[in-house]
């Protein structure tokens, strides 16, 4: 179901346009040429067709995304209206310290992303989703707390040896205390010499081992590499720490980073907003999960169906010509009784008609 079908009037460029309209004026571009070369002419058909084969596959997924969450907001009575649109463009280039004209044209000469299309595919979804999870977030002063240790606590100044191997990393732990026995104490220079040699990471190696400093309560997944980060001392060396399933980590303490801010008064209204805008993208993202799970989804062009009750016989495009000239054999080969025509998302050629 594409997004013109149930596309909320208020956030998306061409209201109140009629499709039959749109159809019409597709047709007559068909046999439009957009240039000649010579005594040859390009036409409209050709160049749709390599946009088709290039950009097809991503623009289709978009328009499926954005049509889930507009069944969504249509189901639970939910509008976004242009106003609120404009409003949250001018807030996030307020974030920037830009006006909300410059930011616009600074996404689309450094992203290529022009303003409708950013109104459409970004800021529209991004508020219907929040509207959708619903705009209240609770923070915790627990919350709060861990938020100002990771933020503003003292960190961890190490340099790590990263193994893609158990048994290596047992090898090279060896290595490791065999040096600081030799040499009575353990050096940085020392087990950076070390993490040149042996370290299988190719971003930290070249650094004899340095690594940006660890802080409190970071991720979830090196929650066991922070926790022996801040067992040691300056000058003292990890046992092998494995992170995640295919990685082993040794660390090696250089001592910790100042604390400068000390009070949490002093940013609790910044800690506040942070956490509020990270605890709506984590409900947001899940929200949206949760959504794509419950709505099926028939992909005639991929040849797939997700979500919901998966389709019978989906099909793949067919044929040799480029995807924008193929059909989809009935596209109702996996069209089960009670579902609904998919209209075409673009100007349809005599080919599709036929």
């Amino acid at each position: 179901v594409l997004v013109q079908v149930l596309r909320p009037a208020p956030a998306f460029p061409g209201e109140g346009q009629d499709p039959a309209a749109n159809e019409q004026s597709g047709e007559r571009r068909q046999d439009k040429f957009l240039a000649k070369v010579g005594n040859k002419y390009i036409r409209y058909d050709d160049v749709a067709n390599e946009v088709m084969e290039r950009h097809g596959a991503a623009v289709l997924d978009n328009l499926i995304n954005r049509t889930i969450i507009a069944n969504a907001c249509q189901e639970r009575g939910i509008v976004v209206t242009k106003a609120e649109v404009e409003q949250e463009i001018v807030t996030i280039a307020k974030n920037f310290q830009l006006a909300p004209d410059v930011w616009l044209q600074m996404l689309q000469a450094e992203r290529d992303i022009k303003p409708d299309q950013y109104r459409r595919d970004i800021i529209w979804p991004m508020i219907a989703l929040r509207k959708l999870a619903g705009e209240t977030v609770e923070v915790t002063e627990e919350e709060m707390q861990k938020a100002f240790e990771r933020n503003y606590g003292p960190k961890v100044k190490v340099r790590a040896i990263v193994l893609n191997n158990s048994r290596r990393a047992g090898e090279v732990w060896e290595r490791v205390r065999k040096a600081a026995e030799e040499g009575g104490k353990l050096t940085s220079d020392d087990f950076g010499k070390l993490a040149r040699q042996y370290s299988d990471d190719p971003n930290s190696r070249p650094l004899d081992g340095v690594v940006p400093p660890i802080r409190r309560h970071g991720d979830v997944e090196t929650k066991t590499l922070e926790d022996a980060a801040f067992k040691m001392k300056t000058g003292e060396y990890s046992g092998v720490v494995q992170v995640g399933l295919k990685q082993w980590v040794i660390l090696f303490c250089e001592g910790y980073t100042e604390q400068i801010v000390k009070d949490l008064t002093e940013v609790r209204d910044v800690l506040m907003a942070d956490l509020r805008q990270e605890k709506q993208q984590k409900s947001v993202a899940k929200l949206f999960s949760s959504l794509k799970e419950a709505t099926r989804v028939d992909n005639y062009l991929k040849g797939t169906a997700e979500g919901g009750q998966k389709s019978r016989g989906i099909r793949t495009v067919g044929g040799t010509s480029s995807p924008l000239n193929r059909r989809v054999r009935t596209a109702a080969a996996g069209q089960e009784e009670g579902d609904t025509p998919i209209p075409s998302p673009r100007p349809r050629t005599s080919a599709a008609h036929r």
